[in-house]
């Protein structure tokens, strides 16, 4: 007899197998928020900038890890340029005749981090960003205890250059797999300029204590 996925077949009974959902086991519960593990995770790494709240970009929740440029910012309040998160806008400015009059970045990005349950959905959410500077998951440290976590996930994590640091049920963030920017990063691309101008006002739009470079 077929068993649909996510039974079990038993034996007996007047119609000789009879199926029952199988055991479902939950996942990975995280210890804390998870803009405060992000947090966390950023002081463990250095890096230097505030963590902006969980955002969905590019259709993935990350924590962005950014600090406002001053002068480039002063520059475009004098010129009353605001935050442009307009996708369609932003391309322009790399457009070779647009170029010489787009607005600088106001905002350098020191990361991209992501808070998740699993390895997979963690590299999922950071692979897009990987080619453009540095990037680290943040998973509860039972989700690390695995054959497939250390087989599949730090191989796939170090191709890509991303750190992977470890909450236990305190909150307590280690890391355990470093990052490195040994590799080709990708740099003024309209993906890039897009997702500095999301950085930058949300840097504006929290009134957050913005670090300097």
């Amino acid at each position: 007899m077929a068993v649909t996925p996510g039974e079990v077949a038993v034996t007996g009974g007047a119609n000789g197998t009879r199926s029952l959902p199988s055991r479902v086991v939950p996942p990975h519960q995280l210890p804390s928020t998870p803009d405060e593990l992000a947090a966390e995770a950023a002081a463990r790494l250095g890096w230097h900038g505030v963590v902006l709240p969980e955002i969905r970009l590019l259709g993935r929740k990350v924590n962005l890890v950014a600090r406002l440029r001053t002068v480039a910012h002063a520059e475009r309040i004098a010129m009353g340029v605001a935050p442009v998160t307009d996708r369609a806008v932003v391309d322009t400015w790399t457009w070779p005749e647009f170029v010489g009059s787009a607005p600088a970045a106001a905002v350098e990005i020191a990361g991209v981090l992501t808070v998740q349950r699993h390895w997979r959905t963690g590299l999922a959410a950071l692979v897009p960003f990987a080619r453009y500077g540095e990037t680290a998951m943040v998973l509860p440290s039972a989700a690390t205890l695995t054959e497939d976590y250390v087989d599949n996930c730090l191989p796939r994590a170090r191709t890509y250059g991303m750190a992977v640091l470890t909450a236990d049920e305190d909150a307590v963030v280690e890391t355990d797999l470093l990052g490195h920017s040994e590799r080709l990063l990708v740099t003024g691309d309209p993906i890039s300029r897009w997702v500095n101008e999301v950085a930058y006002e949300l840097l504006l739009a929290h009134e957050l204590p913005a670090a300097v470079d």
